[in-house]
Order: C-alpha cells, then sequence, then structure tokens
C-alpha cells in the first residue's frame, strides 16, 4: 500500500488522539498539581510543554491529510514521539516520575513505529520534498 493510505489514517488517527488528550491540559494545571506534586514552579513549562504537544498533534493532521506530499515531516514526528517515550521510561527507571505515566510512553512509542512504518509504506510525492 504506497499511495498513503496507511500513514493517512495512521496520522489522522493520531492527530485526532492527541487532541483528545492535549487539549484538556490547558485547563488542567491545577488537577495536575493535585495529581503529581508539588506546585508548579515554572508553569510556563507546563503551557509550553502543552502548547509544543498540541502544534505537533496539528502537524499529524496536516501529514494525515496528504502523507506522500508530507513524507518527510514523518521523521520529525518519530523523533518527537521517541523522544518523549524514552524519557518518560527512563525517567520511571530513575524514580522521578511516577509508574502511571508508562502508559503514554509506550502509546507514544508505539506512535514512532506506526510512524515509521508509514514513513517506508508511502511513496514520495513528485509535487513534495523528497527524501
Amino acid at each position: 500500500m504506497k499511495d498513503g493510505r496507511f500513514g493517512r489514517r495512521v496520522f489522522i488517527g493520531a492527530g485526532v488522539y492527541g487532541l483528545i488528550g492535549v487539549l484538556p491540559l490547558f485547563f488542567m494545571e491545577q488537577r495536575f498539581v493535585e495529581m503529581f506534586p508539588p506546585e508548579l514552579t515554572h508553569p510556563e513549562f507546563f503551557y509550553g510543554f502543552a502548547g509544543v504537544a498540541l502544534a505537533w498533534q496539528v502537524a499529524f493532521l496536516v501529514i494525515g491529510s496528504d502523507p506522500a506530499r508530507f513524507r518527510p515531516l514523518m521523521l520529525p514526528a518519530v523523533i518527537e514521539k521517541v523522544t518523549y517515550g524514552a524519557a518518560v521510561l527512563w525517567l520511571v527507571i530513575e524514580g522521578r516520575t511516577p509508574l502511571p505515566m508508562v502508559g503514554t510512553a509506550i502509546i507514544d512509542l508505539v506512535l514512532a513505529i506506526l510512524f515509521t512504518a508509514s514513513f517506508f509504506r508511502t511513496r514520495a510525492s513528485s509535487s513534495g520534498l523528497r527524501l
């Protein structure tokens, strides 16, 4: 399936899933602090993370709209997923992050695998950047 249908499904699914997960963060600062004390000392990092994560969810939807054209963006999308997933696993191993966060790490690492598969299963567009 080199026509991009697989990539379309993967990236649109990831984008919708991500929007559902990220948008509530903008309204959950106090709940986040209750779930994961102590109090946030730098809320700009919390909202900065939420903003960057939101931007990537939109990017996933853009990639899913035309996987062949946006195929080169699949590689930074893989990096985005691997860095979060690996960081959370490492932090849990070190005892610096709560164990329930492993679920989010695993989801991101599975998405990294699916994004990589999408990259290889999608033929590059003649009108887009080639990689």
